[in-house]
């Protein structure tokens, strides 16, 4: 286990902030279960945004790597945008949203893959006109909070350097999968005893747990390798024959 990078305290305080946002939707506007489901979808959408500037950021000396950003990003653009409305879709219809809106019977004219993006631009559509309106306050505290660990721990930590556009290729579904099971159950139970308060909280001190769980996990760094440690590498014939 690699240890935790010890500046990021500034994004793990806004980490915890935005994610305390619900608790306002929660006492002084009423929110059921389906809202905070729906905020934490629409948060996806933002570690997706900033994960494209982690990908064009990265910094490698490797021709084939830069030719393969120009491919890598778009593709990333319609694959993860696809399964984002695909997950979103499914939350439209389980927790009932949208007024029997089906982004599916829409005419989807886009050209070729481009279609995912216009399928996510009507999951987004319907999502967002049955949500209230104080919740772009929510939506604007989490892209806070993801901007702030992006300058902090991307560009000030300089991981732009050591990050891989393999890596970064997969950390969100790998983020998405960890937390929306957890969510997504928590949710299901929550929704089926008709959104009680002390479970709805215990619903968003989840997340925020699962959450500050990832964040460590991510931001790792590997310990430089001591004299005591055995080196992996073969030497090779030159260092043999001395």
């Amino acid at each position: 286990m690699f240890p935790q990078k010890q500046k990021d305290f500034l994004s793990l305080a806004a980490l915890i902030g935005a994610n305390l946002i619900p608790f306002i939707g929660i006492f002084l506007f009423d929110w059921d279960v389906r809202f905070i489901v729906l905020l934490y979808w629409i948060e996806n959408l933002i570690a997706g945004f900033y994960n494209i500037l982690k990908m064009a950021l990265l910094k490698t000396d490797q021709a084939k790597d830069k030719l393969g950003k120009l491919f890598m990003i778009p593709f990333f653009c319609m694959h993860y945008g696809g399964f984002c409305a695909v997950h979103g879709f499914f939350l439209m219809h389980f927790f009932k949203i949208g007024s029997g809106i089906s982004p599916l019977g829409n005419d989807l004219h886009w050209w070729g893959p481009l279609v995912f993006l216009q399928l996510l631009h009507s999951v987004i559509a319907g999502i967002w006109a049955s949500t209230p309106p104080e919740m772009i306050w929510a939506v604007i505290g989490l892209t806070i909070s993801h901007g702030i660990s992006f300058v902090e721990n991307y560009i000030l930590g300089k991981e732009y350097k050591t990050s891989t556009l393999s890596k970064l290729m997969h950390q969100p579904y790998q983020r998405i999968m960890v937390m929306h099971i957890a969510i997504l159950a928590g949710g299901i139970f929550v929704l089926q005893l008709n959104s009680p308060l002390p479970l709805m909280i215990i619903l968003v001190l989840l997340k925020i747990f699962v959450d500050l769980y990832l964040h460590k996990k991510s931001h790792r760094v590997k310990p430089p390798e001591t004299k005591g440690q055995k080196s992996s590498r073969i030497p090779d014939k030159a260092e043999i024959s001395v």
